[in-house]
């Protein structure tokens, strides 16, 4: 082969390339959608997963079936999908935990959450909810900072796994406060809650979905949420900020995530699906439901949140000393 054919040849495979990626978006999807949840199943994440599949596969076409994933806080789940074939269809529903936190938790992550993952969109938000067994006589923040302060390192609190949002939130607030309890961190929210309500544990920072079946059932007492303003799924537990510390404000969030090198028209194209099911009212009162709060960031938002999260929550895990290796 003569250099002329050469150069001749890696024409037709350059323009071949070009011409493939705009049929590869019109024919996407072709088969059903994976969609990793990096945690167990009935945890906070596995009920907004399961709420976006449904309504994503209706708008997309195709089956998005669920996939847990769990270990070592959400990172098992994320690597399987960093890789993944970047085609889009394996996608993960990642969160605060292991975007924003897992980077300064992990000295031997295998991945880069910002270079190896392609934001495809922001799905909801909720606050963090202060939750305590029933037959303690806690009513407010105050009077958890009291028997705190009265007994401490007495206080069993109990997370979803070292260094996770439910962890390190609780972290904020101890520190900000003073105060002195012991940590059982737990492998996934479940068992944590599950603890929580035989009262083998005592307290607990939950993501909202993961403890609203319980605070529904009576199992576990809301004293207190960790955004700047009331839940409306639960309008009467007060702000940690309106109950004294009025620095403390945590959100956590969802987001969907696909390989970095996912073609541009196959994001764009998930991303339109995922912000048309997010308007639908079913899908608004579902997440409402859950007290998740449906998100209305675009994809560039989007992008440029979870860059000002990394930052923001590695100094949170830097300060507190958090590892998990």
């Amino acid at each position: 082969m003569n250099a002329r054919t050469v150069v001749a040849f890696a024409l037709v495979v350059v323009v071949a390339l070009a011409a493939g990626t705009p049929a590869l978006a019109q024919s996407f999807p072709a088969k059903p959608v994976r969609l990793v949840v990096p945690f167990p199943a009935g945890g906070g994440s596995d009920v907004i997963g399961r709420i976006l599949a449904e309504k994503l596969g209706e708008r997309l076409g195709q089956p998005v079936f669920v996939d847990n994933r769990a270990g070592a806080g959400g990172s098992i789940g994320v690597e399987s999908v960093v890789r993944a074939a970047p085609d889009g269809y394996t996608v993960v529903l990642a969160s605060t935990s292991e975007i924003a936190i897992n980077p300064s938790l992990y000295s031997k992550l295998s991945y880069d959450t910002v270079k190896d993952l392609a934001p495809v969109a922001m799905v909801a938000s909720t606050p963090v909810v202060v939750i305590v067994h029933g037959s303690l006589p806690l009513n407010t923040i105050g009077d958890l900072v009291s028997m705190a302060k009265a007994k401490p390192g007495e206080i069993n609190v109990a997370s979803a796994g070292n260094g996770t949002i439910t962890h390190l939130s609780g972290e904020l607030f101890r520190s900000m406060a003073n105060l002195t309890w012991t940590h059982v961190p737990y492998k996934g929210a479940p068992p944590a809650l599950t603890d929580l309500a035989s009262g083998r544990v005592q307290v607990m920072f939950s993501s909202l979905p993961a403890a609203m079946a319980f605070i529904k059932g009576g199992r576990v007492k809301p004293i207190a949420v960790s955004s700047r303003v009331r839940a409306a799924a639960l309008p009467e537990a007060p702000t940690v900020a309106e109950s004294g510390f009025s620095e403390y404000d945590v959100e956590y969030w969802y987001g969907i995530f696909a390989p970095a090198a996912t073609p541009r028209e196959v994001l764009a194209r998930l991303g339109h699906e995922i912000g048309a099911a997010l308007k639908l009212p079913d899908m608004v009162a579902s997440l409402a439901n859950q007290g998740a709060a449906a998100s209305q960031l675009t994809a560039a938002q989007f992008s440029e949140f979870t860059r000002t999260e990394v930052a923001k929550w590695g100094g949170v895990v830097r300060s507190s000393g958090a590892r998990a290796d």
